[in-house]
């Protein structure tokens, strides 16, 4: 299947998962360039209880609605671990592809992915919805014209607050812990607004015995030019969405960075020696804005930022190897 067809774009949703139910399925069901024709679950109950508000199928099982010809796309928010299996089968079955974030958890299956859908012509993008939202651009645009002077460096942080037993986020075996959940986001701020020559210089991450999982992270990074990024992020937390940017004249802040309300008004906070400035922007809706650039994708038939996602996993991948290369806080102590 291209991305030749015409009208609006029918999409399957592959699992129930919380994402797609409060914010997911009502932006695509919404959406004029999106149909939202069919939701998919092991548990027919519960597919048939998401299904019914939006007048959609209920569909038992993945396999059965990855084999309906009326599908011509699916969103996978699946547990991370899941991502890239049900990708790749829904690109061999033909199907367009927007898949939760992170869409593998390893570089070379995440390229796989995106050289698969170069191969069929079909449309593949990681669902990293933040990037969707322009108050990012005007960060960028007033980094450009001089507003903090030199850049120095810049902050991120997004944590979030513990989570019950038995959440997907706290196990291993469905690729679960804060560096591949929340991490991603300040990864992703940092390559969107420093660059893609980013490199790990030093990380931690806090593991939870309970759970096996990790549970807090924090890392440094730099560019060639030497421009520090501090990035913060963890599942056990008191909740915090926000990054910034330190110049050599000031600096940038933008609080709700990541998870903004579709109706909330951002306001980018410059702080100089002439005084505090507050840039205030029109609300936006990201989702809404994903679902309409994934749209797009498909009717163009091509995967979007695949090197920004590839590069992205790269710097997970080398912020979990820093930290297991980290000196134990407790060597060369005294027993």
């Amino acid at each position: 299947m291209s991305g030749a067809g015409r009208g609006p774009v029918r999409i399957g949703v592959l699992g129930c998962a919380d994402i797609a139910r409060r914010r997911m399925l009502p932006a695509i069901a919404a959406c004029p360039d999106t149909k939202l024709v069919a939701v998919a679950s092991r548990d027919a109950e519960r597919a048939e209880h998401t299904a019914r508000p939006y007048g959609c199928r209920a569909v038992h099982g993945y396999e059965a609605l990855l084999a309906d010809e009326d599908v011509e796309a699916v969103y996978v928010p699946l547990p991370a671990a899941l991502h890239e299996r049900w990708a790749a089968a829904a690109l061999d079955a033909g199907k367009h592809v927007l898949g939760e974030k992170p869409l593998a958890l390893e570089g070379a299956g995440a390229r796989r992915l995106f050289d698969r859908a170069e191969e069929l012509g079909l449309a593949l993008m990681e669902n990293v919805m933040f990037l969707r939202h322009g108050q990012h651009e005007a960060v960028r645009k007033a980094v450009a014209d001089g507003r903090i002077g030199q850049l120095r460096g810049f902050r991120a942080e997004f944590t979030v607050p513990g989570r019950p037993d038995g959440d997907i986020r706290l196990s291993p075996r469905l690729g679960g812990g804060a560096l591949w959940d929340t991490g991603v986001y300040p990864v992703r701020a940092a390559l969107h607004l420093l660059g893609p020559r980013l490199s790990v210089v030093g990380a931690h991450l806090g593991r939870d015995e309970r759970y096996g999982v990790d549970t807090a992270g924090a890392a440094l990074l730099r560019t060639p030019e030497g421009v520090t990024a501090h990035l913060t992020f963890g599942l056990d937390h008191g909740y915090r969405s926000a990054y910034e940017l330190i110049g050599e004249r000031g600096r940038l802040t933008l609080d709700h960075a990541f998870t903004p309300r579709g109706d909330q008004v951002p306001r980018l906070r410059l702080e100089r020696s002439q005084g505090v400035e507050e840039l205030v922007l029109e609300p936006e809706d990201q989702v809404a804005s994903t679902v309409a650039v994934f749209a797009a994708a498909v009717r163009a038939g091509a995967a979007r930022e695949a090197e920004d996602t590839l590069r992205q996993i790269e710097l997970l991948e080398n912020i979990a190897r820093a930290s297991r290369t980290a000196p134990s806080p407790h060597a060369g102590k005294p027993g």
